[in-house]
């Protein structure tokens, strides 16, 4: 589990600041997560999108990843759509950008953050359910004709090798129906000018044993880039998804930017 010397060391140091935020900064971070947080307004942002920026910003710090942000986040209604390598990439957009996530039924059960993710309007989709997929796409729309802002992560889950894997074309189907933008997000991890390969789950890696791994591993930053947004309006699903995945995969595949 541990990836140098130093990780018991880290683990300890990390593990008590991740004690502190979860202690102190969850409860009021989950006050602001109700109609009052989203009716008070400090500037030109809502409270509960900056407590929740505020937080997840502190929790990837405390786990040693910086995140370098380019582009601009599409204003609402849009489907964000990323490439995806760690469970952390959630907490690394929740960071810059209040967003409904489409997330797998078990992040419900994980301690601290499944409740987060819940409170936030988390769609839970169950994988290999017809049903839940019909569900999860229908409320999608709804979010999205509302006027608010849906991520998703369309390789269908964390997937094993390098560089970005196919983009699924269900989903998108959210952005067709309420005729709104599709920006496609590209996420990239390195560490000392190369690609840090181990932020994501090891073969047969359990939640747990890879939450204490990235805790103790050393620190490397998150290249987070917001693309330009894609017209969805009456374009086939395979297409837009096509797309999302072509611009995404040009912007991994381009020079990182130490």
């Amino acid at each position: 589990m541990w990836t140098d010397s130093y990780s018991p060391a880290r683990l300890l140091y990390r593990g008590t600041l991740l004690g502190l935020l979860f202690l102190l900064g969850t409860l009021p971070t989950v006050l602001c997560l109700n109609r009052a947080g989203r009716a008070l307004r400090l500037g030109q942002r809502r409270l509960d999108e900056i407590m929740l920026n505020a937080w997840t910003a502190t929790m990837c710090r405390i786990f040693g990843v910086q995140v370098a942000r380019s582009g601009l986040v599409q204003a609402p209604p849009v489907l964000l759509v990323a490439n995806h390598i760690s469970w952390l990439d959630t907490m690394i957009l929740y960071s810059v950008a209040k967003t409904g996530f489409v997330s797998k039924a078990e992040v419900a059960d994980w301690p601290v953050i499944g409740f987060l993710a819940g409170l936030v309007g988390t769609v839970f989709l169950q994988r290999g359910s017809h049903d839940s997929a019909s569900d999860v796409a229908a409320a999608m729309t709804r979010r999205l004709e509302q006027g608010g802002r849906v991520a998703i992560f369309p390789e269908g889950g964390i997937r094993p090798g390098v560089g970005v894997k196919t983009f699924h074309a269900r989903l998108f189907r959210a952005a067709v129906d309420a005729a709104c933008p599709v920006q496609p997000v590209m996420i990239r991890y390195h560490r000392n000018g190369l690609p840090d390969l181990d932020m994501t789950f090891r073969e047969d890696e359990r939640f747990v044993i890879n939450f204490l791994r990235l805790l103790g591993k050393p620190s490397c930053r998150c290249e987070l880039r917001f693309l330009a947004p894609l017209p969805a309006a009456g374009r086939p699903r395979r297409e837009l998804a096509a797309a999302a995945q072509a611009a995404v995969s040009a912007a991994y595949a381009s020079a990182i930017d130490v």
